[in-house]
């Protein structure tokens, strides 16, 4: 009969290990999943990161991708180009301008709508309500665009027809081409987008809740208003926490619906330029229309390391607030 005389801190050490890999083995198929995703974000997310060196280079597309490499070291001279830029004010108060107004009004409608589909009685108006809600999340800006054409044009808007219709206004609303309708247009067509998609995130954390607590608050009297108030509100605080910083962290690229380039690019035109002009579509046209790669790519930098000090930000301030973070 053989005895282990391995210490025990080895025979701990190995009996963990073995139980690893067998609990590995059992989820293989997961891991592999896992590795699929690791992947693709290593191949198109982390990359491409080698492209910010352009940022900091007098880069040129003639020199292939080794220029990215060998061209000639210029340091914080496209920053400073860009914050000298005659249209760098323009520029920045509209993409801060246009963030904060989604963020004001694209975060709370999604809250809203699922506290009130939760008290919603009715199950098949409730499944109307939330399938209605979501679809446009998965209708393209483009198309969003030729929608708005067709109601809010100058010549066969139906919205514009209507009005008139009514006597309301004399002349048609130049909506699509006025800058003083495009922050309006660009957060109204956001919130019909995308506020039915996010419904569904904050559903799910009101389901989490115990149904007990509502029928113990009902029997001591309190009314709907001070469930939703007492339990309801609280019982979603966590994921209202988690959303926030991650719409705060994005907030230059639209919030919660991210969509600030898409808007801007396909909404804007010469006309409403210094309303819808923001620093991605700066960014692009300079990038591909001009040839000036590595003068994008230090604005774009800009815009990312401020949406990191945002993030850390927001964490730090909503720990320290509520007590739920979310790193």
């Amino acid at each position: 009969m053989e005895w282990n005389t391995a210490p025990a801190n080895v025979r701990s050490t190995n009996g963990r290990q073995a139980l690893f890999w067998k609990r590995f083995k059992k989820q293989k198929l997961l891991h592999l999943f896992v590795g699929l995703g690791i992947v693709f974000l290593l191949i198109f997310s982390y990359s491409p990161m080698f492209g910010i060196l352009m940022a900091f280079k007098d880069y040129s597309i003639s020199t292939g991708i080794q220029g990215i490499f060998t061209s000639e070291w210029v340091g914080l001279d496209h920053f400073k180009e860009f914050v000298n830029d005659y249209q760098f004010g323009t520029i920045v108060r509209n993409t801060l301008m246009l963030s904060f107004l989604k963020v004001l009004f694209t975060f709370p409608a999604p809250i809203l709508l699922a506290i009130l589909l939760n008290e919603a009685k009715n199950l098949r108006f409730k499944r109307f309500v939330q399938t209605v809600s979501y679809l446009p999340h998965f209708i393209s800006w483009v198309v969003v665009v030729g929608i708005s054409f067709s109601f809010f044009s100058v010549d066969i808007g139906v919205v514009n027809k209507a009005l008139m219709g009514l006597g309301i206004i004399d002349k048609p609303l130049a909506i699509l081409t006025s800058p003083n309708y495009f922050w309006g247009l660009s957060v109204g067509s956001a919130v019909w987008k995308e506020m039915g998609w996010w419904t569904i995130i904050f559903l799910a954390a009101i389901a989490g809740i115990n149904p007990s607590l509502y029928e113990a608050a009902e029997m001591d009297g309190a009314g709907r208003l001070a469930r939703i108030r007492h339990i309801t509100f609280p019982g979603m605080k966590g994921t209202i926490v988690v959303v926030l910083i991650l719409t705060i962290g994005s907030i230059l690229g639209g919030g919660l619906v991210g969509s600030n380039f898409e808007q801007a690019f396909l909404f804007g035109n010469t006309i409403n330029n210094p309303t819808s002009e923001i620093v991605q579509t700066y960014a692009f046209k300079v990038g591909l229309k001009d040839g000036r790669f590595s003068y994008a790519a230090a604005i774009d930098l800009i815009q990312s390391v401020i949406s990191v000090i945002l993030i850390f930000s927001s964490n730090f301030i909503a720990k320290r607030a509520s007590g739920s973070s979310l790193f």
